[in-house]
């Protein structure tokens, strides 16, 4: 008796533990390339508040550049583009979205770093971007400009994590949204804005009291989709997908549609978009 006893719940146990592994290989496989074709949906991470790459228009819809790369995606993988279901995103929450399956693929203007390369996997880039600096008047030129003074910034960018390391010297002023962040701007609660020059350009021809004093702050970096860390599938078909779209000119045809009205004459497609 004491034997079966055991038996039966060493039986138990190990049911258990592979209820759980089974569990645990279905959520791992949620956003996997077949899973997508499997539920004949693609879910995509945007943002919607920052025009013109991610952002909610007057008509109600998701709209962009961000937006209209991802729908083509969606039309080249599920036939069509209407299949695309977007889910919108604040820039510090865009790896939590990736890791618990909120979405398969993160296109928020995603820039490509090396600490998030640890983390998730970007496929081949579509944009070209830096860290700039707007102001008043473009007063701030100099980043030694900004000691004692207070730069805005987003929770979870670029901008963030680098003045974090960089200038720590530097006081922050944090906001979750894009609206907030400009804003706060414009209400002078801070000196300066640091965020992606790309958007910074677009922001200050519709706001020309401000102007960017810094246009590139540190490396170049790229702007890419993002998948699930070892959803490798996935990122194999967005490679080959990104390259697709540079070749054949979608990725040009993307920025005269959806960027060159926002910005000056001084910006070229060649500074933004692969070709």
């Amino acid at each position: 008796m004491r034997i079966l006893q055991i038996v039966a719940i060493t039986l138990g146990v190990l049911g258990i533990a592979g209820f759980s592994l089974a569990g645990c290989d279905k959520v791992q496989s949620q956003n996997t390339l077949e899973s997508i074709k499997q539920k004949n949906e693609l879910v995509v991470g945007v943002f919607g508040d920052k025009p013109p790459f991610g952002y909610i228009n007057k008509e109600g819809q998701n709209d962009g550049f961000d937006v209209m790369i991802a729908k083509q995606i969606g039309k080249d993988l599920l036939g069509d583009e209407g299949k695309v279901k977007f889910i919108l995103v604040e820039a510090a929450s865009r790896e939590e979205f990736l890791r618990s399956n909120k979405v398969d693929i993160m296109m928020a203007n995603f820039t490509q770093t090396k600490e998030r390369q640890e983390r998730l996997d970007f496929a081949k880039p579509y944009m070209k971007v830096s860290l700039g600096v707007v102001s008043k008047d473009g007063a701030i030129t100099d980043i030694s400009q900004l000691e004692g003074k207070t730069l805005i910034v987003n929770k979870g960018t670029t901008a963030d994590f680098y003045f974090t390391k960089h200038y720590p010297n530097i006081k922050l002023l944090k906001f979750e949204q894009n609206t907030e962040t400009f804003a706060a701007l414009k209400d002078g609660r801070g000196d300066a804005l640091a965020h992606d020059n790309t958007l910074l350009f677009a922001w200050s021809k519709e706001n020309p009291d401000f102007q960017v004093g810094i246009k590139q702050i540190g490396d170049n970096d790229v702007i890419a989709p993002a998948v699930k860390k070892g959803n490798q599938e996935l990122l194999e078909w967005l490679n080959a997908e990104m390259d697709k779209l540079r070749i054949n000119g979608f990725l040009l045809e993307a920025y005269h549609e959806k960027l060159a009205p926002f910005f000056t004459d001084d910006v070229q497609a060649q500074d933004i978009v692969f070709e």
